[in-house]
């Protein structure tokens, strides 16, 4: 199952065949989901279709925003998961899926809560009741305010540094040693510039 939130050209994709960039973006509390373009999908393409039409697929993209191609690997679903979805699937307030923190106290972060829901999804549309195996990569500390806003909305005016004790206390998992006083040390960083200078602000970092 692969799993997008509210950006979700890849659910429909694996739908439809048909890849669109040609969309609204959304900014969600899963920001490596938030994608118009997946390179990793390009890598799927070439090993099911060949090279020259992945070729011809990625040029089409990159002139039109829009490309078809034949979905042969029927074992993979395509599922999304809304901002609410993946709020509830964090408290689980929902009583027509598992109740992960209610029952284990585990305490999801927003890209695994995005996968959580997707599967419940699938597993409620399909009624594929196949264990199944989902695959974190996050850590709720790396997301605090938005793990603890959907735990409590009370929590959604906090500071996100300040949140972390609170979510020590209510996960049971100690903050993660290169974050631990992460706020009191020194910004090392701040050059910022538009899209359009990037290209001039490297040519002078390079000088």
């Amino acid at each position: 199952v692969c799993a997008s939130n509210d950006n979700k050209v890849l659910y429909d994709f694996f739908r439809t065949g048909e890849y669109n960039k040609n969309r609204a973006f959304h900014v969600t509390v899963s920001p490596s989901m938030d994608i118009l373009i997946s390179s990793n999908l390009e890598r799927l393409l070439a090993h099911m279709g060949g090279q020259a039409a992945t070729k011809a697929e990625m040029e089409s993209l990159n002139k039109d925003g829009v490309y078809h191609a034949e979905i042969t690997e029927k074992s993979i679903s395509g599922e999304y998961a809304t901002e609410a979805e993946t709020f509830a699937a964090i408290k689980e307030v929902s009583d027509e899926i598992a109740r992960v923190y209610q029952d284990t106290g585990y305490v999801m972060d927003t890209h695994t809560a995005v996968a959580y829901a997707a599967y419940q999804k699938y597993k409620a549309e399909s009624g594929d009741n196949t264990p199944m195996v989902i695959v974190s990569t996050a850590s709720p500390y790396k997301f605090t305010k938005d793990v603890m806003t959907a735990l409590d909305a009370k929590y959604a005016d906090g500071d996100a540094f300040a949140l972390q004790a609170d979510l020590e206390r209510i996960s049971g998992v100690a903050v993660p040693a290169p974050i631990v006083g992460l706020e009191h040390r020194p910004i090392l960083h701040k050059n910022v510039c538009e899209k359009n200078e990037i290209k001039e602000v490297v040519k002078n970092w390079l000088k």
